[in-house]
């Protein structure tokens, strides 16, 4: 008689969804695995789509499946399969309004969705994106064609890299930002100076503190936008940068517990018996303070999928948590890493501030100053990877902390402690 063969089924195709498949093949060579995307694009590497708008990557480079660590090796992936319900009680998901699928194992790795502030009157015009999704990158590429002046909503990491590629298409592109400076997510506005003097340098425009209150629009689409301050700047596309939410509609009447996303434990379990949660989508831990929270990491989504497929194939896996803050990238010229407690105007936090030329360092350490908490390097990110490592760990520094303040720091130290 043949042996039982697992069914596996992961709703969602990005990074959370495709690692755990692969993780659980490398665990169970025989169970049955579907991915259900809603998607119309099979897998792809999100933090690629930038480069779709320049013209640099095509849909094919891109792919997921096959890539690096994706084999995709007898995993079925079903595109346009939106999932509309759950019924733990008796281990089934409807998909499209109609059919069913069963499973032993259900994965969700929704992801989130881009937060369209429904205060801004005309953002259904032709012109108006959220770049999230492949469709999004190649909508915004062909809209480049009758594109000179671009406006982008929000001045978070994602709209400075759309801006960038729209820059590289030779489009006029100017940041709109509530916020006092960018990026006011990852560093505190008296941080963010040389980032900002970056983006000059490549002609990025900027003016802060206001917000839209209209896209305006004639039969060609996007023509303006109108902001709170009064002004209206003529454009031919807008660019929306306001934050994610998780995409958890389907899971309304469940027995999932929510909490804004999908709370897991530190197994990813779901509250519900064989369910599992990784990715955008899942509440899961601040490994410093051991608080509740939602990433949207790439990378933290491929390690907490992972963990997820481990688990579910009978691998039982501890997920480390996710830093509150954690981002390590390049704007304009300028590189920088930005971890763990860096907003510090309202704590007792003990803060060492060095800044150069082209260097910025911030050291922040808990109020008693045993451990530090959070580091922001910019221009220079040279041993970001130890002062994590210090963090994540909650390491006493003790006589380290000199060396830390210092940049002395070097892995043969914690050989020592």
């Amino acid at each position: 008689m043949a042996a039982y063969q697992t069914t596996y089924v992961i709703v969602g195709g990005s990074a959370a969804g495709m690692a755990a498949a692969q993780a659980i093949r490398e665990q169970d060579p025989d169970g049955i695995i579907t991915v259900l995307s809603e998607e119309a694009d099979r897998p792809y590497f999100r933090p690629l789509i930038p480069y779709m708008v320049t013209g640099k990557k095509s849909a094919a480079d891109v792919q997921l499946q096959g890539n690096g660590p994706y084999t995709g090796a007898g995993i079925e992936i079903r595109t346009h399969s939106r999932v509309d319900s759950v019924n733990a009680a008796e281990k089934v998901v409807r998909v499209n309004g109609g059919g069913t699928e069963s499973y032993d194992k259900l994965l969700f790795a929704t992801g989130s969705r881009p937060y369209i502030p429904p205060e801004i009157d005309g953002i259904g015009a032709d012109g108006v994106f959220a770049l999230r999704t492949l469709a999004d990158a190649k909508a915004m590429a062909d809209r480049v064609n009758v594109t000179d002046h671009a406006v982008m909503l929000g001045g978070g990491l994602l709209n400075l890299k759309a801006a960038f590629a729209l820059l590289e298409r030779g489009v006029e592109v100017t940041l709109a930002v509530y916020s006092p400076e960018v990026l006011s997510q990852l560093m505190e506005p008296a941080d963010a100076l040389l980032i900002r003097s970056g983006l000059d340098r490549a002609g990025l425009k900027i003016k802060t503190g206001v917000s839209a209150t209209a896209v305006l629009a004639d039969e060609s689409g996007v023509a303006g936008v109108a902001l709170d301050d009064g002004s209206e700047m003529p454009c031919q596309m807008v660019c929306i940068g306001k934050g994610v939410r998780p995409n958890v509609g389907f899971l309304t009447g469940s027995d999932i517990t929510l909490d804004e996303g999908i709370v897991v434990d530190r197994n990813t379990a779901c509250s519900a018996p064989d369910t599992y949660a990784a990715g955008d989508v899942a509440v899961t831990f601040e490994p410093v303070s051991g608080e509740r929270i939602m990433t949207g990491l790439w990378t933290n989504a491929v390690e907490m999928g992972r963990c997820a497929g481990y688990n579910m194939s009978g691998r039982k896996t501890a997920y480390a948590g996710t830093f509150g803050i954690m981002n390590a990238t390049q704007i304009a010229d300028v590189p920088f890493v930005s971890m763990g407690t860096v907003h510090t105007g309202s704590t007792d936090c003990e803060v060492h501030v060095r800044a150069a030329e082209s260097t910025y360092r911030k050291l922040v350490f808990s109020p008693d100053g045993e451990r530090l908490v959070g580091a922001l390097f910019i221009g220079d990110i040279t041993g970001a990877g130890m002062y994590r490592y210090v963090i994540r760990e909650r390491m006493p520094v003790n006589g380290m902390k000199s060396l830390i303040i210092n940049q002395r720091l070097h892995y043969g130290h914690f050989m020592k402690n």
